[in-house]
């Protein structure tokens, strides 16, 4: 056995070779042979050469059958000639045919004889490489580019591109010369309808429309057509109002005499500087705003009516441009309002001038409003200051706080007083001077 099961290439059977001894494959040959540095290279390393007999027997038969065709056309023609029944047109058909016959038989391939500007070209490839085109390359008769003027100054051969841009020969005669310079073929031909057909792409790209020279040409030369259609139309649409604005000084319709040489009835009169003075009235210019439009039942124009700096309507005197017009009656309507604004405004002013006077409360020391029968022992006040002050002294410290420690719920007012004075107010400027 030469492989295991998983990598046969034999198609799995039910019963296996192994168990019925039947269909039994015979084992793969493998040859295993070491090479040297140039056998490892070697491009036929591992050919068969009779595999190659298979073509060799196609070319025998080949060869086989056009000899028998031979030999039939040749024994047709001399028993036609024995019987003498034969005509004479049949006589030159087979004539051609056998012409034809020898002319394939001679015939090489015409499209490698006569692409002569075609050149084969092998590059890297371990035989000489892979067949490349060169498709530049002259005619071996004609003078090369770069030998038609040996003048250093003329034009430039760049030996790489094998190309030469500028013409050679610019003062020779234009009919009598085979070579124009590679920048001819640039202005020749389809090259400049495919140069607009290239830049419409690029600006129709530009302008948002989905189109690509290279990804949908057709799409592109579709879209160009199209475009200079539509340019011819608008410009036989232009034309044709252009004629019928001014006329065609080349139709054969004259236009009439008034025309030609302006005359008029109209009589019209000037001073001495130029001005008219009678006979054509002063054209008012008009605005691209239109004019004389009133809405919102409106008798008059927004901008009409000015006061205290506001525009307005001076059919019913209102500042509000979007407002419905409401005539004398809203005209009588505002003069009340500003009448009555006045007297508020003259009566408040009257108020200013006369301050109320203000009831005196008697205010504690820190601002609390203390009851008219409420009366403090200043003796009491003192010794309540006292205790604040050692209470906050304990708080400071906690060593000085006792282990028993009674507390009375009991507040008078005097102490009251005393925790408001030394309470400390955060808003008060001179709260950080408080002892």
């Amino acid at each position: 056995m030469t492989h295991d099961t998983k990598s046969c290439m034999e198609r799995p059977r039910k019963l296996g070779a192994k168990w019925s001894n039947m269909h039994i494959a015979p084992d793969e040959k493998i040859e295993a042979f070491e090479l040297d540095y140039d056998g490892k290279r070697d491009r036929w390393n591992g050919y068969d050469p009779t595999s190659y007999i298979h073509v060799y027997n196609s070319y025998e038969a080949r060869d086989e059958a056009r000899r028998k065709y031979q030999k039939e056309q040749q024994l047709k023609k001399l028993e036609g000639k024995d019987n003498g029944d034969g005509t004479k047109a049949e006589l030159e058909n087979e004539e051609e045919a056998d012409e034809d016959l020898e002319m394939d038989e001679a015939k090489v391939d015409e499209s490698k004889q006569m692409d002569f500007a075609k050149v084969e070209k092998r590059v890297r490839t371990t035989g000489g490489g892979s067949t490349g085109t060169v498709r530049n390359l002259r005619i071996r008769e004609d003078t090369a580019k770069y030998l038609l003027n040996l003048d250093v100054n003329s034009a430039y051969y760049d030996p790489k591109t094998r190309s030469m841009r500028e013409d050679p020969l610019p003062d020779s005669d234009p009919n009598e010369k085979f070579y124009c310079g590679d920048n001819c073929n640039r202005t020749s031909g389809q090259a400049q309808e495919f140069k607009q057909l290239t830049i419409h792409s690029w600006e129709a790209y530009e302008k948002g429309q989905d189109i690509h020279m290279q990804a949908a040409p057709s799409q592109a030369e579709l879209l160009y057509k199209e475009f200079k259609i539509k340019k011819e139309h608008l410009k036989d649409q232009l034309k044709e109002d252009i004629m019928n604005k001014y006329g065609n000084a080349a139709s054969e319709d004259k236009p009439p005499m008034e025309l030609l040489l302006g005359q008029t009835e109209k009589q019209v009169e000037y001073d001495r500087a130029g001005r008219i003075i009678r006979g054509q009235e002063k054209t008012v210019p008009k605005s691209k705003y239109e004019e004389d439009v009133h809405i919102n039942n409106h008798t008059t124009v927004w901008g009409s009516w000015w006061q205290d700096g506001k525009w307005g309507y001076k059919c019913c005197k209102q500042m509000i441009r979007n407002s419905y017009c409401t005539g004398a009656a809203g005209i009588e309507a505002a003069e009340a309002s500003v009448e009555l604004m006045r007297a508020n405004m003259a009566r408040k002013e009257n108020l200013q001038d006369s301050p109320a006077v203000r009831e005196e409360k008697n205010l504690a020391t820190w601002g609390t409003e203390l009851t008219e029968d409420l009366n403090l022992d200043p003796k009491l006040l003192k010794e309540a200051l006292k205790r604040e002050d050692e209470k906050k002294k304990e708080e400071k410290d906690e060593r000085k706080r006792k282990y028993n420690v009674t507390w009375n719920d009991q507040v008078t007012a005097e102490e009251m007083e005393a925790y408001r004075m030394k309470k400390v107010h955060f808003d008060d400027p001179m709260k950080d001077f408080l002892s």
